[in-house]
């Protein structure tokens, strides 16, 4: 089985640190090449140490079930003879506490607007039908309760 990478990278520079002051701001490099600049959220680490500019894992979050989501639904509906011309999806995810009282994502809402074109243009019970069967298919969205493990390792500067 295929395994996917991505390769992350903060550094401190000169900031203190200890104080709890310093750049959430970090490099995230993606096995194909594709480099991400990232960051905390500001809605969880106040601005100037979070950069609203950056994508924040929340968001990486939702566009993953969201991308993942679409390609399922492109390929299913090219299997089915529907011609696909655009897709386009404004995603949302809304963050809860859990019955332990911490924060976790409750619930994503994907709002796919599909354009479609040809003489073969799904009804609206087969384009909801592919839409079922690309959540089915969607490794994302079933990988939502995945174990995450840590194997960490220290080193010492100087």
């Amino acid at each position: 089985m295929p395994s996917y990478t991505s390769h992350l990278l903060w550094l401190r520079e000169e900031q203190p640190f200890t104080d709890n002051r310093y750049s959430r701001v970090h490099r995230i490099e993606f096995d194909g090449g594709a480099v991400l600049q990232a960051s905390s959220s500001p809605h969880v680490v106040r601005m100037p140490f979070s950069d609203p500019a950056a994508v924040d894992p929340e968001e990486m979050f939702v566009a993953s079930l969201s991308s993942c989501h679409m390609l399922w639904f492109l390929s299913i509906a090219a299997q089915r003879g529907f011609r696909v011309d655009e897709y386009r999806d404004a995603a949302e995810g809304v963050m809860e506490k859990n019955a332990r009282g911490k924060l976790f994502m409750s619930v994503v809402t994907l709002r796919p607007e599909v354009t479609f074109s040809g003489e073969s243009v799904p009804d609206e019970a087969a384009f909801q039908e592919m839409h079922h069967a690309a959540h089915e298919e969607c490794f994302i969205a079933n990988s939502v309760v995945t174990e995450v493990r840590c194997e960490g390792v220290m080193r010492r500067a100087g």
